[in-house]
């Protein structure tokens, strides 16, 4: 088992991160008495307010992002390396639990099996019940012995994270409005709306359902443009608040099980005469371009920055289709431009956008 397992895990962001900034939506209406009126300023203040979670919850994903239907296998590749292109398709359930910044638990239900990531202090495990093998993560500490928390990612991607990158976009091209209340997992919640104004971009709207008690973001919707229903949603289903149990956080691999050791990549860091290191002076000729602004917003990354791995490659090129300078992914929400040059151009936008601006360069 390798690195590239890991990926299954980002992947459940990915649509909200790469549309850079939306949601809306059609969650349940909503019953009982109804939440006190506030405006967009006072719900997001609401949002702001809500303090790290401790909670346990099933979550349901879903995306229609119009992707090709992707076999469970190809050859050279195993389960593990195509599951971050599985996850963006069809319907998944996970278990979440949370308990403070470093205490946190998925369970992905798959067919007759299930994957875990868990981090427990400084501890992070990631294991697969279907092949039984496990990968471990040692996080670094600070000084005081505190695991050092961008060292790594967190091994949950829920519905108040991924509403945090997305209202961390909100700009004056933004539309904000407060729709009516919304019913999840039983609680009601404000649902705060997101338009672009832009017509430029795929985005149509992004909808963050927000409990009215506590002002944590239970569900997050985003639609394309011309679409009634959500290229992408994320939702509790079930929720309760408060702390699990500490025994859901303990892990140790089941017998039999294969278990590899994964490097904590390298950070910038004081060296031992008190002085941070300096980034290579190569990191900053790799370092993406960025083109427009907002919603239209073009992301270059160079050459050499990202690349498939080689067993998944095969996948990649049955997600693409050919078109002129390179190979096109294209989804409801994102198109990614991979470039006959090894250069990837990303955005919300169509296809001409992108190459306009890979043309530039």
């Amino acid at each position: 088992m390798n690195r590239k397992w890991l990926r299954w895990l980002p992947a459940v962001a990915v649509p909200a991160v790469i549309a850079a900034g939306a949601l809306a939506g059609s969650l349940p209406a909503s019953a009982g008495d109804p939440l006190p009126p506030k405006t967009p300023e006072q719900v997001l203040q609401l949002i702001a307010q809500h303090r790290e979670p401790a909670l346990s919850g099933t979550l349901e994903q879903s995306s229609e992002l119009g992707l090709p239907g992707l076999p469970k296998s190809a050859a050279g590749s195993d389960s593990s390396s195509n599951a971050w292109l599985e996850l963006l398709t069809g319907p998944h359930t996970a278990r979440v639990y949370r308990d403070g910044p470093d205490n946190a638990r998925i369970q992905v239900m798959d067919r007759l099996a299930e994957r875990n990531a868990i981090r427990h202090g400084n501890e992070v495990w990631f294991y697969n019940s279907k092949d039984n093998t496990a990968s471990h993560v040692q996080l670094p500490t600070d000084a005081a012995g505190r695991p050092q928390h961008d060292s790594a990612r967190d091994v949950t991607a829920t519905p108040d994270q991924l509403a945090a990158m997305l209202l961390a976009k909100i700009e004056p091209g933004t539309e904000v409005k407060v729709g009516a209340d919304v019913q999840v997992a039983g609680r009601a919640a404000y649902n705060l709306v997101l338009t672009p104004k832009s017509d430029a971009t795929l985005v149509g709207s992004i909808a963050v359902a927000v409990d009215g008690q506590t002002g944590l973001p239970l569900g997050v919707e985003v639609t394309a443009r011309g679409q009634s229903d959500p290229a992408f949603r994320v939702a509790y289903t079930s929720l309760t608040l408060g702390a699990p149990d500490a025994s859901v956080f303990a892990f140790s691999p089941p017998p039999g099980a294969t278990v590899e050791e994964l490097p904590v990549p390298e950070h910038k860091h004081a060296n031992d005469a008190g002085k941070a290191t300096a980034p290579a002076a190569k990191d900053g000729a790799r370092k993406p371009a960025v083109t427009g602004s907002g919603w239209d917003s073009v992301v270059e990354f160079p050459a050499g920055t990202t690349a498939p791995a080689s067993d998944a490659t095969a996948l990649l090129e049955q997600a693409t289709v050919p078109v002129q300078g390179g190979r096109l992914l294209s989804t409801a929400l994102v198109n990614v431009l991979v470039l006959d040059d090894g250069r990837v151009v990303v955005g919300s936008v169509p296809v001409e956008r992108l190459q306009a601006a890979a043309a530039q360069k």
